[in-house]
């Protein structure tokens, strides 16, 4: 297998050289598929006759990382604390926008509520995640609205419960004794209670003392402490909302919580570990229960965020698919004639939050008379788009001539620094015009890159021969998102428009 730090790379890692963070993580074989490294296959095809195939490596999830060898890229910030380092500054902003991206990802899902209306709904969502002054509603935000009052109903009755000590007490004061009490009375010397009970009159006896070290209040406890550590999460990952309503929500919500976990500390509760079997009261009393469920879904939330850090580029693709979309839906000619059903995952499984048939949209374009496919990770893709190592593409069509059908690369190049995009077009734009003589039955001329901005949105392109590579350096949010989004809108009118010229 080839290490490719690009997918249209001309050269591969040598032995002895390592992916690092400005790398995007793919991998390139011929015949079968190798075996020995995790990762996930993007697009399979046929080159004259020869099998090929794309990979894409996960990010490492700790420092180091072998198989392929992985250097220097940033590491996942650890749990409730803030960065201190360059390098925690690094990985705290990467998670940002892993956030971000799955922001916009995850409106998908709010939108799919409205089956006739889903790509106007995501279309919305995204013009207002615009604007960052108006962050957008996270699991967070949910908890600090609803679990604010649950926490305070909590504070007023933290369940407490008498458990047995043997201890010294006062003859005067003695209500139980149990055996071994008894057993130590029989021991002392005296003929008498009295004389037994010794200059001090005190016995060994039975009392019940209050303790708050429940498994309700574990639970509570480590509830407490989570929500104040994803909040303050929140929070950094917000500070252009500093005046919306929801961060004042999150930012009370964090101060109770660590307010709570000081005074449950104080009591001698411990902490619950993730897994423990609720008992009668997390299940029966309406408050603890509520505590329970909030923190089973922060910790699932974490349990995600550990698979998508690994597969960002994955997530990645499928928001650059989703913009492409709503840029060819906006049109006033287009029409939506055929999408294939999307099914939301509980769960991101490889960083995907959604899976669907190919293509993904079908689009009539009534005036003009084509047809547009959107094809993500293409099952046949052709010799074209395999010896390009796309795995999106568009598809363009015209029913009325006998022309061939035309097809636009798509790149997703994710990496954890930005991406020099005149490099990237230059190289991609030489590919495309050394395949050309593969061109038969379509034609594939003009690609499409789509990259992270990480804070400058920009484009460029480059010609070679008859082919021509666009870049676009676009963000999940604010300024990024709507300079980027407006770049594609302009990419997507001038391939569909100069089809015919």
């Amino acid at each position: 297998m080839r290490f490719l730090t690009r997918p249209w790379a001309a050269r591969s890692l040598g032995a002895e050289e390592a992916f690092g963070p400005r790398d995007c993580l793919f991998g390139s074989y011929q015949g079968t598929s190798p075996r020995g490294y995790e990762y996930i296959t993007l697009l399979s095809g046929s080159v004259r006759g020869t099998d090929t195939g794309l990979t894409l490596f996960p990010y490492p999830k700790r420092e180091g990382g072998n198989a392929p060898p992985r250097q220097g890229f940033p590491i996942r910030p650890r749990s409730g604390h803030d960065p201190l380092t360059p390098e925690e500054e690094e990985g705290a902003e990467v998670l940002r926008h892993m956030n971000e991206v799955l922001a916009r990802i995850q409106e998908l899902e709010d939108a799919l509520e409205v089956p006739h209306d889903i790509w106007g709904r995501l279309r919305g969502a995204w013009k207002r995640a615009e604007n960052e002054a108006d962050p957008k509603m996270a699991e967070i935000v949910r908890q600090a609205r609803r679990m604010q009052p649950v926490l305070r109903d909590l504070e007023k009755r933290i369940r407490r419960v008498l458990r047995r000590h043997r201890e010294l007490v006062p003859l005067d004061r003695v209500q139980e004794m149990d055996r071994a009490s008894m057993g130590w009375l029989s021991r002392q010397p005296g003929r008498s209670i009295v004389e037994r009970a010794g200059s001090s009159q005190r016995i060994l006896a039975t009392v019940r003392r209050e303790n708050f070290d429940t498994l309700e209040n574990r639970v509570l406890h480590a509830y407490s402490r989570l929500a104040a550590d994803v909040a303050r999460e929140w929070l950094r990952e917000h500070p252009r909302a500093k005046e919306s309503a929801r961060y004042t929500q999150v930012d009370g919500f964090k101060k109770s919580c660590r307010a709570l976990t000081r005074t449950l500390a104080e009591m001698g509760v411990m902490i619950a570990s993730a897994g423990v079997q609720p008992n009668y009261v997390l299940m029966q009393d309406r408050s603890y229960r509520e505590v329970h469920d909030g923190w089973l879904r922060l910790l699932l939330r974490r349990k995600i965020e550990d698979d998508l850090w690994a597969w960002q580029a994955e997530t990645w693709t499928d928001f650059a698919v989703l913009s492409i979309i709503l840029a060819i839906d906006e049109l006033e000619e287009a029409k939506l004639v055929a999408q294939s059903p999307i099914s939301w995952n509980e769960e991101a499984v490889g960083g995907r939050w959604f899976d669907q048939d190919r293509p993904i949209a079908v689009f009539w374009l009534r005036d003009t008379n084509r047809i547009v496919e959107v094809q993500a990770r293409p099952e046949r893709p052709g010799p074209l788009l395999s010896a390009a190592q796309a795995h999106v593409a568009l598809r363009i069509s015209d029913p009325s001539r006998s022309d061939l059908p035309r097809r636009v690369a798509v790149w997703t190049p994710h990496a954890m620094r930005r991406i020099v995009l005149e490099d990237a077009v230059r190289e991609a734009a030489l590919l495309l015009n050394q395949i050309q003589p593969l061109a038969q039955m379509e034609v594939l001329r003009d690609g499409l890159i789509m990259t992270p901005a990480r804070g400058l949105a920009s484009q460029a392109s480059a010609v070679q021969g008859k082919a021509t590579a666009t870049a676009i350096a676009i963000g999940p949010a604010g300024d990024d998102l709507a300079s980027g989004f407006e770049a594609v809108r302009v990419f997507i009118r001038s391939e569909l428009y100069e089809v015919g010229a």
